[in-house]
């Protein structure tokens, strides 16, 4: 084979061959053939996902269950292991989380080999996902990533599309909502985030009419505490060694931090995330060029800020990042690298501080904080590092071109031909 997808073949091969042998190990973990250290994380699948799929399927939302924190269409991603009756609720859903993996690869293995496109995107997904261990097939976080995926891919020729697309996944879990940061001026703008508004509308709307308990999630999800493994909690574990007298405690679905200080910490978290949400605003309106990554990259950029300074990081929304840094790195022209490397790098460190060694986390040994900090700081220096290479791109930059004005045309020099110069002498 000749050309471009000729010569990207054998990477491809590679790609494929890789996800093949990670994908086959990751089922092997999540379907217990093949143990995993610490706590089993399957047993949200089997017990929490498939009790809720049973009060689902009658037409009602888990109207009494805290644990319930998801917007209405999370329904959509409980009840789809009934569209595999063949097969036993857990065993379907790891299966339907494998197609949408599969998607991803596919929507990014093709991406690759579109003009200004790059191999880096697929190998980015196929080697981040399984650093996250049997967790990245145990939730169904995967699964809305490849509706945020999907809808990133589509945003260059189909803006509406991509609307669409953000629009479900709000309603799947809300952050796909910010895939719509960078989205160009202008009819782009107008045509995504009105499609978007109406796609979330209508299925509120429609779920709040037909399904009890639709907007009970709200209430849960706003009594949520400082979650033990999220940036403020660092200092919780550190000060459990210099007499705090609060503790851990299974709260709302999640180990949480309950005593003194606590509800400031939880501010203070919010706080930050309101000035994340306040940068956004002023980057959009400073922006002065947009670049074919420039939508993926401020969707990276978005995701991080909110993840970061969040109450609460749970283990499965290194998904999220790993999804929208391939995405930035399917394109030539990111400037994301580093910031995709230090996303993997946290991934690989959330493993090890769950489930690996989460009974030192929740215990606060000097193993467990080192281990929590780690994670941290390389989510903190990603997202600091992708927010100053956004500006930069596409603010600094061409303020600074356009002070210098356009360039003077180069001074060409004329050569005397020999004549000339004998009759010069």
């Amino acid at each position: 084979m000749t050309g471009a997808w000729g010569k990207r073949v054998p990477e491809y091969g590679w790609i494929l061959t890789t996800w093949l042998a990670t994908r086959a190990m990751l089922l092997l973990l999540v379907f217990k053939v093949i143990g995993f250290p610490g706590p089993d994380v399957t047993s949200d699948v089997s017990v929490i996902y498939q009790g809720w799929f049973e009060i689902l399927r009658h037409g009602t939302f888990p109207l009494d269950d805290v644990t319930w924190q998801y917007p209405p269409a999370a329904a959509f991603a409980i009840l789809s292991p009934g569209l595999l009756p063949f097969l036993d609720y857990a065993s379907a859903f790891f299966v339907l989380v494998l197609c949408a993996d599969a998607v991803v690869l596919g929507l990014l293995q093709y991406a690759g080999t579109r003009p200004g496109k790059s191999a880096r995107g697929a190998w980015v997904w196929v080697v981040g996902v399984p650093l996250l261990g049997p967790t990245a097939y145990a939730r169904y976080d995967l699964m809305v990533t490849a509706v945020a995926v999907t809808a990133l891919l589509a945003g260059a020729r189909h803006p509406r599309m991509m609307g669409v697309l953000a629009g479900l996944g709000a309603m799947l879990k809300v952050w796909p909502v910010l895939l719509l940061t960078g989205t160009p001026r202008g009819r782009a703008t107008l045509r995504s985030w009105t499609a978007a508004l109406v796609t979330g509308a209508a299925l509120l709307a429609g779920f709040a009419v037909t399904m009890p308990g639709a907007l009970s999630f709200l209430g849960f999800q706003r009594d949520r505490g400082t979650e033990i493994e999220s940036l403020g909690s660092l200092v919780f574990h550190v000060a459990r060694h210099f007499g705090w007298s609060g503790h851990a405690q299974l709260n709302y679905g999640s180990v949480e931090f309950l005593g003194p200080y606590v509800p400031l910490v939880s501010f203070l978290a919010q706080a930050l995330s309101v000035l994340a949400l306040g940068w956004l605003v002023l980057w959009r309106l400073r922006a002065r060029a947009w670049t074919a990554s420039t939508p993926a990259d401020a969707a990276f950029v978005a995701v991080l800020l909110f993840t970061t300074t969040s109450r609460v990081i749970s283990p499965q929304y290194m998904v999220w990042l790993v999804g929208l840094a391939a995405v930035c790195l399917a394109f030539r022209g990111t400037r994301m690298g580093a910031p995709a490397l230090l996303v993997l790098a946290a991934t690989l460190v959330t493993t090890l501080e769950f489930p690996v060694w989460f009974s030192h986390v929740v215990a606060s040994d000097w193993l467990g904080i080192a281990l929590l900090g780690a994670r941290n700081a390389l989510l903190v220096a990603a997202t600091v590092l992708a927010s100053v290479r956004l500006w930069r791109r596409t603010v600094t930059e061409p303020a600074r071109r356009q002070k210098q004005g356009p360039a003077a045309p180069p001074r060409i020099s004329r050569v005397p031909s020999a004549d000339t110069a004998a009759s010069a002498r």
